[in-house]
C-alpha cells in the first residue's frame, strides 16, 4: 500500500518540478512565455562583394532552411512565412578560403572555408530578448583539394555549427 503512495508522490512532485521550471524541452530550448511561432527570413548572401569573399550559389537558401529545419526538430514551434512570434532576419557576410600553412614551394598545405552570418533575433512579445549578432565557423582541408572537393561536408560542418551557435544563443539562452 506503501509503495503506490511513494509513486502517486514521486509522479506529483516530478509534475511540481517541471511546471515551475516554465516552458523546457529535452533538447535544451527554453521557450520564451507566450511564443508559439518563428520566422526565418531569407539571409542573403551579400559575401560575394567583399574582399576575399567567393560566390556560393545556393548558399543563401541552403543556410535559411538549415536555420529553419533546426528549430523545427529541437522545439515545438510552429514555422509561418509572416507574422512570426519570434524573427530570425540576417545576412551571410562572409564566405572565404584563406590559406593557413605553406609548403616548401610556397604552396598552401592547409586552407580554410570561413563563413560567417550577421543574425537579427527579433522576439515581437518582448523586446528585452532582441539580439544582434555574428555567428562564425570555419572548415580546414588540404592545400591539394578545392572548394567544390569539400563543399558538402564542409558546409554541413559548418551549417550544424553556426545554426547550433544561434540557437544556443536565442532560445537555449547559453
Amino acid at each position: 500500500m506503501f509503495q503506490n503512495y511513494n509513486k502517486y508522490y514521486l509522479v506529483l512532485g516530478l509534475s511540481f518540478i517541471s511546471l515551475s521550471c516554465g516552458i523546457y524541452s529535452f533538447t535544451g530550448s527554453s521557450i520564451p512565455p507566450g511564443v508559439e511561432t518563428f520566422q526565418v527570413d531569407y539571409f542573403e548572401n551579400t559575401a560575394g562583394g567583399r574582399r576575399g569573399s567567393t560566390v556560393e550559389p545556393g548558399l543563401d537558401r541552403d543556410f535559411t532552411i538549415a536555420l529553419q529545419d533546426l528549430i523545427v526538430n529541437q522545439t515545438s514551434l510552429n514555422l509561418v512565412n509572416q507574422g512570426g512570434d519570434i524573427i530570425y532576419s540576417g545576412e551571410i557576410v562572409e564566405f572565404s578560403v584563406t590559406p593557413m600553412a605553406a609548403t616548401a614551394e610556397i604552396t598552401a598545405a592547409q586552407n580554410r572555408l570561413t563563413m560567417a552570418v550577421a543574425v537579427n533575433y527579433e522576439n515581437t512579445l518582448n523586446n528585452e530578448d532582441n539580439l544582434e549578432k555574428r555567428f562564425s565557423f570555419y572548415y580546414d582541408f588540404p592545400g591539394n583539394l578545392q572548394v567544390y572537393d569539400i563543399k558538402d561536408s564542409a558546409l554541413q560542418e559548418i551549417f550544424e555549427r553556426i545554426t547550433q551557435d544561434i540557437f544556443n544563443e536565442t532560445l537555449a539562452k547559453w
